[in-house]
């Protein structure tokens, strides 16, 4: 080929050139169906941040595939958008621990998997905890683990298997105990933790006056502490 000979013509901007193609907007009925899946964008952010401060709507937005402006129609702000991810969050593990103390017919079988179900859930997504128990944003649907433990507490109560009293006092107690052990636990992996199990036990014991299962410490469980 000489100078003379036309150059072949170009084939177009390759296609990781291009930007990428605007999302569709949603047909009618199905708005409820990007704010689900913007909450999941969402929720996968906070669990590998393992914090909501640096969590902005533009991100979001990205991992959706949506305008920015777009996630505003469903959520006025940040806070909104973490409170909405916890809420779903907080109900995944409040459902994790019905089931497992569904699973026991005697009332401190049952309190007893209710906490060891919280903790198998804490402990696939030790992220969303820290931000659950940690950020400042407002979450008061949390309240509604503490009325499921109350109840739990007060079936105990009513078995004779624990001492009678004030059961919302005992699951607060309880609470406390459980929650600052799991956050512990998260933020202070190298600490020398025994078993969950075994210090659930303990708990359990001490606060609510239930006996361990066949009077011995319980077998240790994968994750947390072992």
């Amino acid at each position: 080929m000489d100078d003379t000979t036309p150059a072949a013509p170009s084939a177009g901007p390759r296609a990781a050139d291009l930007p990428a193609a605007p999302r569709r907007p949603n047909a009618r009925g199905q708005g409820e169906r990007l704010r689900e899946e913007i909450i999941s964008a969402a929720a996968q952010m906070l669990g590998n941040l393992a914090g909501d401060e640096a969590l902005s709507l533009r991100a979001v937005a990205r991992a959706v595939s949506i305008s920015p402006t777009s996630v505003y129609l469903y959520f006025p702000d940040r806070d909104a958008l973490v409170a909405a991810t916890m809420q779903r969050c907080h109900a995944e593990m409040v459902g994790a621990a019905d089931e497992a103390e569904a699973a026991h017919p005697d009332p401190a079988g049952a309190l007893r998997a209710r906490i060891l179900g919280q903790a198998a859930w804490v402990q696939e997504h030790p992220g969303l905890y820290k931000v659950m128990h940690e950020s400042k944003v407002g979450m008061p649907f949390k309240e509604a683990a503490f009325t499921r433990t109350t109840a739990a507490v007060q079936r105990c109560m009513d078995a004779g298997v624990a001492a009678p009293g004030d059961a919302a006092t005992v699951a607060l107690d309880l609470r406390t105990a459980v929650i600052g052990m799991l956050s512990l636990r998260i933020n202070e992996p190298d600490l020398p933790w025994p078993p969950f199990p075994e210090q659930a036990d303990r708990f359990l014991a001490k606060l609510v006056g239930l006996t361990p299962p066949d009077g011995a410490p319980a077998a240790a469980s994968p994750g947390l502490g072992d």
